[in-house]
């Protein structure tokens, strides 16, 4: 799943694909150099990050999305909390929800999904952005996650949505100290036991430079030791940034043997 931040302020690239026309760029090479998905994200969700309003996210994503959808069949994926900025997305050519609050933080979303019969993917985050990372607790990281996923999944299945229209997302980064993210990195593959798609986004965040001890080091080689770790544990998508170097590097650790087969991710398809 290659990134692409039509926003001002997310954390790493920020600014950079605001502009339509560069979006699209971005889009188009990501899918060239070998993204199987295309997340399309209006509103950062990087700790204390500020809200953005309806029309602006709007504004931001669905131009972009009408014209990748024009210009290439890489399956589009909107990353939003707000229900309506998915329903006008998804009428642009999305196929996905990805929504980082698991579908709860707008009562219209799961609606949304119903209507539209898009493909889901539910992220858990304690807090909100703003307030995330003030004093994340847990009494277990991955079992108390792992509630949460079951919980989300059965709300979702039992609002009617189907549940090989779901993927689930343990929320690297999001309301969790840097021991949480290791551990969740770690021990992703126990999220298998639910029995849905698992998608991981871990590309270039804080946690890279923590165990490197430097917050200027170039992240892109940490983020593919990252997928590469994901990657042997059957972990389905991988949320980058450097889709190239991510692709290259899963294509040469397929080859020499090491990678073992993992179930496609087409959760999403009709």
């Amino acid at each position: 799943m290659g990134i692409v931040n039509v926003t001002p302020d997310s954390f790493s690239d920020g600014g950079k694909f605001l502009d339509h026309s560069a979006a699209v760029e971005q889009g188009l090479r990501l899918a060239e150099e070998g993204a199987d998905i295309l997340d399309i994200g209006g509103e950062s969700t990087r700790p204390y990050s500020d809200p953005v309003s309806l029309q602006d996210e709007l504004d931001r994503v669905v131009g972009v999305v009408e014209a990748l959808a024009s210009q290439t069949d890489v399956p589009i994926s909107i990353d939003t909390s707000k229900a309506a900025v998915a329903r006008e997305a998804l009428a642009a050519g999305a196929q996905i929800i990805n929504d980082v609050t698991g579908l709860s933080g707008d009562a219209d979303m799961i609606s949304v999904a119903l209507e539209t019969g898009a493909g889901i993917c539910a992220m858990h985050m304690q807090g909100t952005p703003q307030t995330m990372q003030d004093d994340p607790r847990y009494d277990d990281v991955v079992a108390d996650i792992d509630k949460y996923l079951r919980e989300r999944l059965e709300t979702l299945t039992a609002a009617g949505i189907s549940r090989d229209k779901i993927c689930l997302d343990p929320g690297v980064g999001f309301g969790k100290t840097h021991e949480h993210n290791l551990t969740l990195l770690a021990e992703s593959w126990r999220y298998h036991e639910i029995g849905c798609p698992l998608l991981v986004g871990h590309s270039r965040k804080g946690f890279i430079a923590k165990v490197l001890g430097d917050k200027e080091a170039d992240r892109t080689a940490a983020t593919v030791g990252v997928s590469l770790a994901l990657a042997a544990q059957g972990i389905q998508v991988l949320r980058v940034h450097d889709v190239k170097a991510t692709a290259d590097a899963l294509r040469l650790y397929a080859a020499s043997g090491a990678l073992g087969a993992t179930e496609p991710a087409t959760w999403f398809a009709s």
